[in-house]
């Protein structure tokens, strides 16, 4: 199969052959019908967070089960199927306590002493898969944990965007703010986790919807996507103008873009006792925090680590949302590419104003 290769951190990938091994148990064989290009993969691509080498990116896809190992309960060939990179092991205590996003996941991947599922095509050396998936590739093999069934009517290249953008966005709102109808909610960032918030929040019926960005363009998006003010995130004021639309501040701030002004921001925004949700990838040296005034106003700090969700559940739900017509996808994915052009996709990515690419394979 063809995949896109990272061989060094800050150098293009490469497409190239790659040998896929057969399923094992518990582990699925999906063709790859699309994937979307995430911010997390440019941390790896660009070198600001560590990964073993080399290695292929991309966990935000759907596709069709192509075959499955013994064991497999979940999925049977022919499915669609979103993959997700919070696989769970089912039995741990994060896991039969609700926590699965929080699973480490260890017994969802192959161990040392066996074969590995990539190697090169040309030399048999071993390639290492990034975060369970590994999706830029006309083929992924994981565990039966790692992606979850949909209704076969849903378009696989909006579906791409469920397992990473959209379930960490919509999970920050529903699972980890637990925003309720008529809260305030303000969203710094209108990437594709943030306006998938957005949309969100409106889902939630929260009273008022304030996003945040220095993009005039992805500022419009919120507005299409439900977002009833915005605020240019590079403004001088942007907390104070916030904190004026809101009369007084939010209830709840989602973080959803990774950059440290945006945390600041997100905490600044908040009314005595609210919440901020840290989304993003933030530089590994950096700390978020609160002041001793803002904790004795009773505000609150959390991470949602992938929205703190419940895939499993929550994926299938997302596309009933988008087949009624309530979850807006289209708007979200700005263009689509094919894996060939996957450089001209992160290049994008870092001038920051597109939104989603997704890339998409032939049938």
């Amino acid at each position: 199969m063809k995949a896109a290769v990272l061989h060094k951190a800050k150098e293009p990938l490469t497409i190239e052959d790659v040998r896929v091994a057969n399923p094992g148990a518990h582990e699925v064989l999906i063709r790859t019908a699309a994937c979307g290009v995430c911010r997390s993969d440019l941390h790896f691509v660009d070198g600001a967070y560590p990964h073993a080498m080399p290695c292929i990116p991309g966990h935000e896809a759907a596709g069709v089960v192509e075959a499955v190992g013994s064991e497999v309960r979940s999925v049977k060939v022919g499915d669609a199927v979103v993959t997700c990179l919070s696989a769970f092991c089912g039995h741990c205590e994060f896991c039969v306590t609700g926590r699965m996003s929080l699973c480490l996941g260890a017994e969802t991947r192959r161990g040392s002493k066996d074969a590995p599922r990539l190697t090169f095509e040309s030399s048999g050396d071993t390639i290492s898969q990034m975060l369970n998936l590994s999706a830029y590739a006309e083929m992924m093999l994981v565990h039966e944990h790692a992606c979850v069934a949909i209704d076969p009517e849903m378009p696989l290249d909006r579906a791409a965007i469920l397992g990473c953008a959209v379930v960490t966005g919509a999970g920050a709102i529903w699972n980890g703010a637990g925003v309720r109808p008529g809260e305030t909610v303000c969203i710094v960032g209108c990437g594709g986790v943030g306006l998938a918030a957005v949309n969100a929040a409106k889902i939630a019926g929260a009273g008022r919807i304030i996003a945040c960005d220095p993009v005039p363009e992805k500022r419009a998006l919120a507005e299409k996507l439900g977002a009833t003010d915005t605020v240019d995130a590079g403004a001088e004021l942007a907390a104070e103008k916030v904190v004026e639309l809101s009369k007084g501040g939010v209830d709840h701030a989602i973080e959803a873009v990774g950059r440290p002004a945006s945390g600041e921001l997100a905490v600044r925004s908040l009314r005595r006792g609210g919440t901020a949700t840290i989304l993003g990838m933030m530089p590994l040296n950096h700390q978020v925090g609160l002041s001793a005034m803002d904790l004795l106003s009773g505000k609150r700090l959390q991470g949602a680590l992938m929205g703190g969700n419940r895939f499993p559940v929550d994926i299938p739900r997302l596309v009933d949302h988008y087949l009624r017509g309530q979850l807006d996808l289209d708007t979200i994915i700005a263009e689509r590419m094919p894996l060939s052009r996957i450089n001209d996709a992160f290049a994008k990515l870092r001038e920051g104003d597109s939104v989603r690419t997704v890339m998409v394979f032939d049938a």
